[in-house]
């Protein structure tokens, strides 16, 4: 099965493609896998929905807007310019997912971009937006109204706050739904279904498992979720034990819900190793009685 898994991969991971038809098929960049641990060679956690010449970013860790800029250069996604980000998702506000907010709103519109950033998320998000404003309140002045040339509406941000699940986007032949999660104590937290008729991918955000989240996954080409280390959780204090239970997906858990859902590619991201390797985690799921494909991203790789 291992050796199945290795010859789909092959298929399923981009090495090098071109982004450039207006009409291209959906597919997923991984921006980010990292969590709050400040590993050098994995971002916060964010990813992007690239599907007929625009970019969906889905959750803000820090990092994002370099991650996107090295995914444009190595891939050739225009959509993934900073002046480009023009629509943007968030799971819920957790710090890790969130820090790159101000990144996204600012610098994207320092190199140029010319509208309003789309921001949807759960209820606060509004507040956020509104105090980063009032936190570069001197910076927005001075890009606006001193030398420096500025687009007049770029730093704005129409925030859509999702009070209940459901269709919260429709463009084109693209649909986008939130449903709910369970991320522990966190009153309001969403994962994303993205379709267009033909592709069906799923992003988990932070949760874990609940009968919402397998019936919003059930069928998903792409299935992107978070995970921890079964073995690693072992070696963890009671009390951060108690702590991940409560908010996260275990790899056998994950197993659980991969076997019942049938994703075509389990991509595990947001991976909490605590001493072991993307190789145990896959080999924790598999030991769990999963049979699929499952593939531990790594900042920038590309699926489709």
């Amino acid at each position: 099965m291992r050796e199945l898994a290795a010859a789909c991969i092959s298929a399923l991971l981009l090495v090098a493609p071109t982004f450039a038809s207006a009409k291209e098929p959906m597919k997923l960049v991984v921006l980010g896998t990292g969590t709050p641990n400040p590993d050098p060679n994995r971002s916060g956690p964010a990813l992007a929905i690239i599907k007929d010449g625009h970019s969906y970013i889905i959750d803000a860790g820090p990092g994002l807007v370099r991650r996107a800029a090295a995914a444009e250069k190595k891939y050739g996604i225009s959509s993934l310019s900073a002046r480009n980000l023009e629509t943007a998702f968030l799971t819920h506000l957790h710090t890790d997912h969130t820090v790159g907010l101000p990144d996204l709103i600012f610098t994207s519109w320092v190199l140029e971009r010319e509208v309003p950033l789309k921001l949807f998320g759960p209820p606060g998000a509004d507040d956020m937006v509104q105090h980063l404003h009032q936190a570069y309140k001197e910076d927005i002045n001075i890009r606006l109204n001193g030398l420096e040339p500025a687009t007049p509406r770029g730093y704005k941000v129409d925030v859509s706050i999702i009070h209940e699940p459901g269709v919260i986007l429709k463009t084109g032949n693209l649909k986008v739904e939130a449903f709910r999660v369970i991320h522990g104590s966190w009153p309001h937290s969403f994962g994303y279904v993205f379709a267009d008729g033909e592709k069906k991918i799923v992003i988990s955000g932070d949760a874990r498992p609940s009968p919402l989240l397998v019936k919003a996954a059930m069928g998903a080409d792409i299935l992107v979720h978070e995970v921890y280390s079964v073995q690693g959780y072992k070696t963890r204090p009671k009390e951060w034990q108690t702590y991940h239970a409560s908010f996260h997906t275990s790899a056998h858990q994950l197993a659980a819900i991969a076997k019942e859902t049938k994703p075509k590619l389990l991509v595990l991201y947001h991976q909490l190793y605590w001493g072991f390797s993307d190789k145990d985690l896959i080999q924790e799921i598999y030991d769990a009685g999963y049979t699929g494909t499952v593939i531990s991203a790594r900042d920038l790789d590309v699926f489709e």
